[in-house]
């Protein structure tokens, strides 16, 4: 009886275990070698002209665990994906995991609304809540080439929400915070969001839009 008892306490222990890892997952080792990839500076940025990249680009990402979170690959990837975005040759205003392979719900946006304008990196970000005043403008991606937009699409615009309330995981106390967003940055946000659903700025494209 008492050894039975034993081997189901075990059971349980190994149950809770693997529940454990489940949710402390770690990078894959295809992940690793695209955050770790020393042979160049800068991170590839995946465009809709290769098939491939196209088809990673149309994915729903997935959330990052504590132990993403506080891992050396984590932190590998926010720099990477920063000097990435602001290297001259590719001069962005934001980068989603998905563009740099990563097919996960993190993303670096230049905050102009902060002083300095900085590049802050957002992990398990969503947005929470759109505002129902609207503003047309146009938009670009660094992977969406020119080359690809037919003139139409040139001149239009995408209609996005003044501001926006967006949440997060602070990577740092492992905890959700919410911050309020106004003017173009919001727009960045709402561009950069839609690639961690797969959405790119074109599906929303309005012909009848001049902004």
């Amino acid at each position: 009886m008492y050894r039975y008892l034993l081997l189901g306490l075990a059971a349980i222990v190994l149950f809770i275990s693997c529940n454990s890892n489940d949710k402390e997952q770690i990078f894959t080792k295809e992940e690793l070698a695209i955050i770790n990839d020393t042979l160049s500076p800068l991170m590839k940025v995946f465009v809709i002209t290769d098939k491939s990249d196209s088809l990673l680009l149309r994915r729903t990402t997935t959330e990052l665990s504590n132990a993403e979170l506080q891992s050396k690959a984590y932190e590998t990837l926010c720099k990477r994906m920063v000097k990435t975005v602001t290297d001259s040759t590719v001069d962005g205003v934001g980068i989603a995991g998905p563009q740099v392979g990563i097919s996960r719900r993190v993303v670096a946006v230049q905050r102009y609304d902060k002083e300095g304008a900085p590049f802050e990196v957002y992990p398990n970000i969503y947005i929470k809540e759109y505002s129902k005043e609207t503003v047309p403008g146009r938009e670009g991606c660094l992977s969406v080439p020119k080359s690809t937009l037919s003139e139409q699409e040139m001149k239009c615009g995408v209609v996005r929400s003044e501001w926006v309330i967006i949440s997060y995981t602070d990577a740092r106390e492992l905890k959700t915070v919410q911050d309020t967003v106004k003017g173009y940055t919001a727009r960045i946000f709402q561009h950069e969001t839609d690639h961690l659903e797969g959405i790119l700025y074109t599906d929303r494209i309005q012909p009848t839009t001049q902004p």
